[in-house]
């Protein structure tokens, strides 16, 4: 390990803390309780937990990265993004492309119907081992950089835990090993970039999110914190003298980035298609389970406020194109009945307001704490007041905050509060019987070995009266989450048994007795059930919102008012 010159600067040395500095000779383990576990134990433990996924239920997107196999197989690269073959047309960036194509040649030789552009819904084994192992092995870059983590740290049993704990989080298990896609690969270039700035390598940790962008263009709401960032750390000198050199360096690199990326369609001229297939602006506020965000929030308040004026007959004008817009599961534009609508150009304007907060306190405090602090909450304003945000964006708020947990109690109470809220709110993605419990269990179990040994390392007691409520409202918000995964788990039986008692026998007899032989059928969906088909998934997005929103209130809180001088793992860097 080289020494670092004391005449450096914090945020232009590598890190010194003692948090990411320890000998390389001591024993390593990723498993909480200082277990002397390694990390291959438990790379081979979740390694067979997922091959045991493997028959597991899978949603449309595995028919959609199967179908972008056979794309980017089948066809020249200049029809990739005009293929409409599939309704899962291509709507990713070029490096996802690419990548798709690059495991498109081993799959053509395990089995040729893989990539067949015509062979729709495809559903072999063959197929289904394959994409999941793919998934497996993609995820490997986020294990690597997790080990870097913990190689630069002076308290591994602490470092130990968070890296554990983002390798088996259960956000991955969900939406990556059952509903499928490859999040915890990009995240692990997500790591790998947040692990340059953290060593001081700001060039490359540049270079590594603009190769980030290009495969997913949902990291473009975390592009703030970076453009800031690498602005004030890398090209101004603390002085205040600009770095031409390094600010040119920089730009080239990402420059060169896109270029690669982007160039065949460059010469092509297909960047408005391109565009077109990664921008489609025709969708709604909400997805059509809401995500738990603020506008979860406002569309319950309009739907209750809704239920007031149409029982009280209060004086008040109501949309009637939005009574069922926004109650009835359905991917399309959102109007509210009440409430004034919200259009996308609100949303970005909020957005955008808020983002801004976090980063001016960057521009003046441009160290590492700092840096991954704001793209957090750069992440989580995205999360809560972007348009059309889905569920699984939460990942782009989880995965950051996880660096933080161990920080201080105020950070580690709120990562516990967005972590319970934010991995609950992803449960409705799965919703067969088997894969329902592994979810549950799974989530207690990381939740568990999470929560017990950070909280004995950073645990605080309340000092005011003022903490004391807090704490034990937070509290009983925690212990509500068993009582909704109650209700979400008997509601459905209940609704069954209903619609078996509102069976057709009243209409029957009615028919009897008046010898009408035209009876009509019965209605499969009784007065009162269909109405309230939707209320688990209601009531778990706006339970799972409220610890999100107060989640945010709380860390951005945390950020204005902490004192630059406070002397935490992070502070120093």
């Amino acid at each position: 390990m080289e020494a670092t010159d004391p005449k450096v600067k914090p945020q232009d040395s590598a890190p010194t803390s003692s948090y990411f500095q320890y000998p390389s000779s001591r024993r390593k383990s990723w498993f909480p309780f200082d277990l002397e576990t390694s990390e291959y134990d438990v790379l081979l433990l979740s390694t067979s937990l997922k091959l045991l996924l493997f028959p597991a239920y899978r949603s449309t997107d595995f028919e959609v990265h199967r179908n972008w196999l056979a794309i980017t197989y089948s066809l020249p690269i200049s029809k990739w993004y005009y293929d409409t073959t599939s309704e899962w047309t291509l709507d990713y960036p070029p490096f996802f492309a690419y990548f798709e194509k690059l495991l498109s040649i081993p799959a053509s030789f395990i089995d040729p119907k893989i990539v067949d552009l015509n062979n729709l819904n495809y559903n072999a084994w063959s197929v289904i081992a394959y994409q999941r192992t793919t998934v497996i092995l993609s995820e490997l870059v986020l294990g690597v950089a997790l080990i870097r983590f913990i190689r630069g740290s002076v308290d591994p049993s602490t470092q130990r835990i968070i890296s554990a704990s983002l390798f088996l989080h259960p956000g991955f298990l969900i939406v990556d090993h059952i509903h499928f896609q490859y999040n915890g690969f990009m995240f692990g270039i997500l790591l790998w970039s947040i692990l340059m700035a953290r060593n001081g390598n700001k060039l490359a940790s540049g270079v590594l999110f603009a190769v980030l962008l290009n495969f997913k263009h949902i990291y473009m709401y975390l592009a703030p914190a970076y453009f800031v960032y690498l602005l004030r750390s890398f090209c101004i000198s603390p002085s205040g003298q600009f770095e031409i050199k390094n600010f040119l360096s920089l730009a080239n690199a990402v420059i060169a980035v896109f270029l690669v990326s982007f160039g065949p369609f460059i010469v092509m001229g297909q960047i408005p298609q391109v565009l077109s297939r990664l921008f489609p602006f025709t969708r709604g506020l909400n997805h059509a389970y809401w995500a738990p965000n603020a506008w979860a929030l406002v569309t319950a308040a309009d739907r209750v406020l809704l239920r007031y004026v149409s029982r009280t007959g209060a004086d008040v004008a109501i949309n009637i194109s939005g009574v069922a817009s926004t109650s009835r599961g359905l991917v399309g534009d959102t109007i509210f009945a009440v409430l004034p609508t919200v259009k996308p150009i609100h949303t970005f304007i909020i957005t955008v307001a808020f983002q801004s907060i976090a980063l001016i306190k960057l521009w003046f405090t441009p160290t590492y704490k700092s840096f991954l602090t704001a793209l957090t909450l750069c992440g989580y304003v995205s999360y809560l007041f972007g348009w059309h945000v889905h569920e699984k964006a939460i990942l782009l708020v989880l995965v950051p905050l996880s660096l933080l947990a161990a920080e201080r109690h105020a950070y580690f109470r709120t990562f516990i509060l967005a972590s319970v809220a934010g991995v609950f709110s992803l449960f409705p993605l799965i919703f067969t019987p088997g894969e329902s419990i592994v979810k549950v269990l799974y989530s207690v179990l990381w939740v568990l070995f999470v929560y017990l040994p950070l909280t004995r390392r950073v645990y605080e007691f309340p000092r005011s009266l003022s903490f004391v409520i807090i704490d034990t409202l937070e509290k009983i918000y925690l212990a509500g989450f068993p009582l909704l995964q109650l209700f979400v788990t008997l509601f459905p039986i209940l609704v069954a048994r209903r619609q078996q008692q509102s069976a057709a026998v009243p209409i029957v007899e009615t028919c009897i007795s008046t010898a009408d032989f035209t009876c009509p059928e019965p209605d499969p969906h009784p007065a009162g059930v269909a109405a309230m088909e939707f209320l688990p998934l209601m009531l778990t997005s706006v339970y799972c919102a409220v610890g999100l929103v107060w989640g945010f209130c709380r860390l951005m809180f945390v950020y204005l008012n902490e004192e630059t001088t406070y002397q935490g793992p992070l502070s120093r860097i």
